[in-house]
Parts: structure tokens; sequence; C-alpha cells
């Protein structure tokens, strides 16, 4: 078990491993990866830059979330250059200058704050957060341009190790 990364403080907990009826866990690094990854790029603009201009706002943050967007974008060999005038809004997002364009990357009370009307695509927004993703709202210029989503996915194996478990009668939680 040892070798497979279970740990079991006793014998007694062997002895009585076979009475299981349910097994609980905790989804973060048990279930997940334990680290973000984004899920979901949607472009609402002509130009396609969502994933470019979300990394240039987060080449200057430090949260797990902007760590994911910088990985993909750099996972695809989109280049990342430098912004001006960074600057974190605490709870709602982040805003930088990028060549003409400023940009806010953010949750909805970011936009609203900044008259960026999402309407049109609240049901979207709405949609990826019933999936457990966190979505970012990208604007440029005070225009819409695109939505990011980042969550942290499965494990590759945790699906079938469930599936197992049911399978043997056990409830899962």
């Amino acid at each position: 078990g040892a070798e497979h990364g279970i740990l079991i403080r006793g014998g007694e907990a062997l002895e009585t491993a076979h009475k299981i009826t349910t097994v609980v866990f905790d989804k973060t690094g048990t279930l997940t990866k334990g680290k973000p990854e984004v899920t979901d790029i949607i472009d609402l603009d002509k130009e396609k830059n969502t994933l470019k201009y979300s990394a240039i706002a987060e080449k200057g943050s430090e949260h797990p979330l902007g760590d994911a967007i910088i990985n993909e974008a750099k996972k695809r060999e989109i280049s990342i250059p430098e912004g001006t005038n960074f600057k974190a809004i605490s709870g709602k997002g982040v805003q930088v200058r990028y060549l003409s364009k400023n940009i806010l990357l953010g949750n909805r009370k970011l936009m609203e704050d900044n008259n960026i009307d999402i309407s049109n695509i609240n049901s979207k927004i709405s949609e990826l957060e019933e999936q457990g993703k966190t979505v970012m709202i990208l604007s440029a210029n005070k225009r819409l341009s695109g939505l990011i989503a980042v969550a942290d996915t499965l494990k590759e194996n945790s699906r079938s190790a469930v599936y197992r478990l049911q399978k043997m009668g056990k409830e899962v939680v």
C-alpha cells in the first residue's frame, strides 16, 4: 500500500476495512490534480485574442488561476508581451494596458464597475460555473472580448477508481 501512496496507521484499520460501506473523498488533490487548468476559451470578437490578452493581464499576477492561463498560452506557443500599468483589483480581477488597449480580466463585478454589459453572455457564464469552473470575463477598451474558464481537473484514474468502488457496492461521496 505504501508504494501506492496508501498510509495505514495500524493493523486494526486493515482488520475492519471489509466493513466499509461508504468512501468519502475530498476533491482537491485527491480526485483532482490539485492544480487549476484552462478548460474553456470563448472568443467573443473577431480578433480571437482571448487567451493572449488574458495571459498579458495575468503576467503580473501571482494568482494560481493566472498561472493556469499563462501555462496554457505557453503550451500553445503564444507569445506573452509585457503590459503596462498592471493593477490587481481585490476580489474582482486585474487591469493592464497593452499597446492601445485597456484590458480588464475578472468577474461580473469588475465588468459592472466598468460599465461593461455582459447580459448577452450571462447564461454561458452560469453554464460554465454550474460545471464547477471559475469563469473570467475579458474586455478590451470597454468591449466584451471573451471568456476563459479554469478548473481543477480530474486525475486520469479518478473516474475508474470511483466506478470500481461503486461496482463493489460501496457508496462514494
